[in-house]
């Protein structure tokens, strides 16, 4: 039991945000060329929500969600800590058993805190995604129109080709203009019973 709890302390952490990479530009990308294929058009969500100014803001706040949220867990895992490490070296005895026992009830609850402050950071992702998934719908759609496009792909799936038709630069620009912030906090999730 003991030999568990100094691996499972260190492994305890909030789950963090994957912040998309900005080195992707909201420009064309560099394509292989080729005619312009009328009607079909590119959008890539990643280049979006890593660029755009509203993103940019959010993905800072969530950064500091999360860290406060980790913070919550670490000010906990410090004293379990050091009780591990005190029972450590103890002889085998029904005091320092109750100890034992007692810390590991202590690392489950934790565990349990830390999931859910995982839970509930990830519903903070998800609802701030789709806050700003809606502000950027009607940007698309009349990017989408203005250009006569048939057809939306994904430019992450695209291998190459020509890339004229790429809407993130445009929808980028006038969701920039829409909208420059988002003010939100951590999403609160009931507790879920063991």
């Amino acid at each position: 039991m003991m030999s568990r709890i100094p691996m499972m302390l260190a492994a305890l952490t909030v789950a963090t945000m994957p912040v998309p990479s900005v080195a992707q530009s909201t420009g064309a990308q560099q394509g292989l060329g080729g005619p312009v294929i009328p009607g079909v058009c590119l959008l890539s969500r990643e280049a979006l929500f890593a660029n755009a100014a509203v993103a940019k803001v959010a993905t800072a706040r969530l950064s500091e969600l999360t860290r406060t949220a980790q913070a919550e867990i670490d000010a906990q895992r410090t004293p379990l800590e050091a009780e591990a490490k005190a029972l450590q070296d103890l002889p085998t005895n029904e005091a320092n058993n109750r100890r034992r026992t007692a810390l590991e009830t202590s690392w489950t609850a934790l565990q349990r805190k830390a999931a859910h402050n995982s839970r509930e950071m990830d519903a903070t992702r998800t609802k701030v995604m789709q806050r700003i998934s809606a502000e950027a719908e009607p940007l698309i759609s009349q990017a989408y129109t203005s250009k006569k496009c048939g057809l939306l792909l994904d430019r992450s799936t695209a291998l190459g080709g020509n890339f004229t038709n790429d809407l993130t630069a445009e929808v980028a620009r006038g969701l920039d203009a829409k909208i420059q912030t988002i003010s939100f906090e951590r999403e609160r999730l009931p507790e879920q019973q063991p």
